[in-house]
């Protein structure tokens, strides 16, 4: 599992453009960390690597935003404020995670066992300096995915 350490926003928008380059349609990045540690930040570098225009914050009420202005669909999920993993089927979580653009999930451990197996599990951690960032990234390549 790399381990990286940024050191400022410019790093941290280095490093989701430089994800987003090899993202494909069906890929789920679940993010994990603390609150006010990034990953709303990180979700819009991977935005801006995707070639998304459209304005990207945190879809914390609305769950869900989605952004088709890319090279690939991206979808942007928020899921603090879920309860229960069954509102995530009521959302039809399925057709996003399985579907034709990107996923990005941020507070993905709250729904941990919706998460495909093959997904890209970054958290990211406060550094020690005000802007620094640590981020852990694990990207499973199995073959065995979570799903109905």
């Amino acid at each position: 599992m790399p381990i990286i350490f940024i050191k400022n926003e410019k790093q941290t928008e280095k490093l989701g453009m430089e994800l987003a380059a090899r993202l494909l349609p069906g890929t789920v990045v679940a993010l994990t960390g603390e609150p006010g540690a990034g990953k709303t930040t990180f979700t819009k570098a991977v935005a801006k690597g995707l070639g998304v225009a459209s304005l990207v914050t945190s879809p914390t009420f609305t769950i869900i935003n989605e952004h088709k202005d890319g090279r690939i669909p991206l979808y942007h999920f928020d899921v603090y404020r879920i309860n229960d993993e069954e509102e995530m089927y009521e959302l039809g979580f399925e057709e996003y995670f399985y579907g034709d653009g990107v996923c990005v999930v941020e507070w993905a451990d709250r729904i941990e066992g919706l998460i495909p197996e093959r997904a890209i599990r970054i958290h990211i951690s406060y550094g020690i300096g005000e802007n620094e960032r640590t981020f852990q990234i694990n990207e499973n390549t199995g073959d065995r995915d979570n799903g109905s």
